[in-house]
């Protein structure tokens, strides 16, 4: 399917002079990604960005910058209505953490590795974040680009973002 709209994430400011990089997802894995596999995990709400960032802390919120995205992307996978029997609901909310700590693979990585081979961009999942309600989606993409046919973009039109970490200390240490 083709996701058109826009959708949100919620950023370490240290980190939000690369809204578009993957490499947080990377460097520690994900629901939907193991470690050295770049994916761009976005909320479909200002909300459930807030929530996935937080991970369930709402009393104890962590400075963020929270950034909306113009999505433009094809071959998009909705696990909501996927047939796929990798995808239920208990395969989905799987401990994956503790899975790949215990140095298993996480039935989700076999599932996006499957859907990617087949050329998906990305999937619409449920979030899974400590909070989340039934309406709390995540678009999460392991191919993007700033041109179509899987374009994305952060909306930051007056250049308030950083350019790298010394503009967004000011170049104070």
């Amino acid at each position: 399917m083709r996701f058109k709209g826009v959708a949100y994430r919620a950023h370490d400011p240290r980190w939000s002079f690369a809204p578009l990089s993957g490499e947080g997802a990377a460097t520690h894995g994900g629901r939907f990604n193991p470690k050295g596999l770049p994916a761009l995990y976005l909320g479909l709400s200002p909300m459930t960005a807030i929530k996935e960032a937080n991970q369930g802390f709402a009393m104890k919120i962590e400075p963020l910058t929270l950034c909306s995205y113009d999505i433009d992307c094809e071959d998009i996978v909705d696990l909501r209505t996927c047939l796929d029997p990798d995808a239920g609901p208990e395969r989905l909310a799987c401990g994956w953490l503790a899975i790949a700590l215990a140095g298993k693979i996480p039935p989700t990585w076999v599932l996006a590795r499957r859907l990617m081979s087949q050329g998906a961009a990305g999937v619409i999942a449920p979030s899974f974040a400590p909070g989340a309600r039934p309406d709390d989606l995540n678009l999460v993409l392991w191919d993007w680009d700033p041109i179509g046919p899987h374009r994305v973009s952060v909306h930051d039109t007056d250049g308030r973002l950083p350019k790298d970490q010394i503009s967004w200390t000011g170049g104070e240490t």
